[in-house]
């Protein structure tokens, strides 16, 4: 059985044992994150929902917090000597998927 859930504006195909990293969700590792919007179960018992499946639930747990890839940015204006560096490290959450229950 799969799902397809939305968090932090994405959306992710998911499976049993599946290891997803999606925008940071605050907690510990080990901690139970339970993800209600799912968008579509699939498998034995298929729903669609319109937008979400209603009782559609899949459970995870934090794997870890992490930081993803520095980005550098240079902002520059001709003439004026302006000129700015900047970067951005997103705050990451490792989930492992543990358990999906299909909706109605």
């Amino acid at each position: 059985m799969y799902a397809i859930v939305k968090t932090g504006g994405q959306q992710f195909k998911v499976q049993d044992g599946d290891v997803i990293t999606v925008n940071k969700i605050e907690g510990d590792a080990g901690a139970k994150v339970e993800i209600k919007e799912v968008l579509m179960t699939g498998g034995d018992n298929s729903a669609v929902g319109s937008p979400f499946v209603v009782g559609a639930l899949v459970e995870a747990e934090i794997v870890r917090q992490k930081k993803a890839k520095k980005i550098n940015g240079f902002n520059y204006k001709a003439k004026k000597n302006v000129r700015k560096r900047w970067g951005h490290r997103a705050q990451l959450t490792e989930l492992k998927i543990t358990k999906i229950s299909a909706g109605k």
